[in-house]
């Protein structure tokens, strides 16, 4: 028992990197934006949040830091595509190779450099429950910060006026500048928000997941990010629980290496990756269902006045 308590505790906690970062490009999506630059900034992220939690000693610093540096990549995206009118998809790709190889040169004085003793956290009293508690109750704030985060990002997108009109502006941008909306900036502020998520996704990995930098450490993680909203069709609590279904399947493979189960390790290692490639294939054979849930100016350009 204690052994599966702590097979979910280390899901919640791999999930919770996955969620931040399918958040925030979540809130791109649904204003109509497609950022595939997701591994580019949290790479980036996570070698700022890095060092500046080696040089302050502070995670809370390094969290700002990671999610200022996602956001600032972010923004010159959101400004070559959205004021621009570059190609979404080319400029995405541009922005994960630039922060594949930016980080990479950034980081190479820190490759040796080694954080304090981690800090551990626990509720007090829930934590002493049973399974339930090294389960669910000793896990980071950012763990919980982000089931937060999915809770107001449902009341933001359906029960606020500022959610309604990010909703229509990723429905139909032209009926939105019609009646009066600044379509472009709006979504600047989108491309933003969800370019500081990633940033506290990266952050959080060598912060806090790891704890360390490695070159490429983010290992496709951005890529399974992006995956995941349309695994989760676009909704905040299905993106939640589709970051907890990756965390275990990820956590799954160290816990049946560590329980002496004779299975090759690469195999093991593969198994994330292959079930984001099952789940696309099923979810995408129903092409209605994707249609009837995505956002319907997703990856296309505004031209305002057409």
């Amino acid at each position: 028992m204690d052994a599966i308590a702590l097979l979910i505790a280390a899901s919640m906690n791999a999930g919770t990197l996955l969620a931040l970062a399918a958040l925030g490009l979540l809130i791109n999506e649904r204003a109509g934006i497609v950022n595939l630059g997701a591994e580019g900034m949290m790479l980036v992220a996570a070698v700022t949040g890095f060092a500046t939690c080696v040089h302050t000693g502070n995670d809370w610093l390094a969290f700002a830091a990671g999610s200022l540096a996602g956001a600032a990549l972010a923004l010159v995206f959101g400004l070559l595509v959205i004021w621009l009118n570059t190609n979404q998809y080319a400029a995405g790709l541009a922005l994960s190779l630039f922060g594949t190889g930016f980080s990479a040169f950034v980081g190479l004085k820190y490759t040796q450099e080694k954080l304090g003793p981690r800090p551990s956290f626990e509720i007090p009293g829930l934590a002493d429950i049973p399974f339930i508690g090294p389960a669910l109750f000793k896990q980071h704030p950012l763990v919980y910060g982000a089931i937060l985060l999915m809770i107001g990002l449902i009341w933001f997108f359906y029960r606020s006026r500022a959610g309604l009109v990010l909703r229509s502006i990723g429905e139909s941008p032209e009926s939105a500048h019609a009646l009066g909306y600044p379509v472009r900036k709006i979504r600047l502020a989108a491309v933003v928000a969800g370019g500081a998520l990633c940033g506290l996704a990266g952050s959080y990995m060598s912060v806090i997941y790891t704890p360390l930098w490695v070159e490429g450490m983010v290992a496709g993680k951005g890529w399974i990010a992006l995956a995941l909203t349309t695994f989760a069709t676009w909704r905040p609590a299905r993106v939640l629980l589709g970051a907890y279904l990756f965390g275990f399947v990820t956590m799954l493979q160290f816990h049946l290496q560590g329980q002496g189960v004779e299975v090759a390790s690469q195999f093991l290692s593969m198994l994330p990756y292959v079930s984001t490639i099952v789940v696309l294939v099923l979810i995408s054979s129903n092409a209605n269902f994707i249609r009837a849930n995505m956002p319907a100016s997703i990856g296309k350009p505004f031209f305002p006045g057409s």
